[in-house]
């Protein structure tokens, strides 16, 4: 509308105008580029390239790559990874994007003060990570629908730009693709708790030595 409106002069050209005009197409990248990644997984066609990744390599890359934003909102942001954890067998791009939209959601929704940490801790044979934030929580009703395509739990929220209303979907379905699930709990006023679990790489086989002959 605002480009439409440029072109016809209805509006001067500003800086203004062309910012807003900008962060719409940014947005509108985004959501193309999360709508291509769930057909793909819808399709079964998304590639992995998985290799042995140590989980608590992946828990502080996505600390890094968020710490500025937390620090900007007064949010704490802590990492938690249990000691002698195995590899996970991953594509540390895509986990890194399932830590990055938990991260974002949860930065949306905890207010200056608060706090937010990621966990891994061994899961049997896999690796259980977390996301836990001091938000207002979710809505029993609302949780059964929290990882639906374009579903927005606060419809109250007017758009940030952040978000396409994906993330969650492409989270859950990244983990999937991985052989993975994911769950959330939460009680209103007590925060949320996202968590998923990766299988963690087989510990390696023994060669027992060849018996020599006397």
């Amino acid at each position: 509308g605002h480009a439409e409106a440029l072109r016809d002069g209805v509006i001067p050209p500003s800086p203004e105008t062309y910012g807003i005009i900008h962060d719409e197409a940014q947005r509108l990248a985004r959501l193309v580029a999360d709508l291509r990644t769930l057909s793909l997984s819808d399709a079964g066609e998304l590639t992995l390239d998985r290799a042995p990744v140590p989980p608590a390599e992946l828990l502080s890359q996505s600390a890094a790559a968020y710490g500025a934003t937390a620090r900007e909102r007064r949010v704490s942001l802590t990492v938690a990874c249990a000691p002698d954890l195995p590899d996970v067998l991953a594509d540390a791009d895509r986990v890194g994007q399932v830590l990055g939209n938990l991260l974002s959601n949860a930065l949306r929704h905890t207010p200056a003060g608060g706090a937010i940490v990621l966990r891994a801790d061994r899961d049997a044979s896999a690796v259980r990570f977390s996301v836990h934030d001091t938000g207002p929580g979710i809505a029993p009703e609302e949780l059964p629908y929290i990882f639906e395509r374009f579903y927005r739990a606060d419809r109250s929220r007017q758009r940030d730009g952040e978000s396409t209303g994906l993330g969650l979907a492409i989270a859950r379905s990244l983990v999937e693709a991985h052989g993975g699930a994911m769950t959330v709990d939460s009680e209103p006023g007590q925060g949320a708790n996202f968590a998923f679990n990766l299988p963690a790489t087989p510990p390696p086989t023994q060669t027992p030595d060849r018996a020599h002959k006397v």
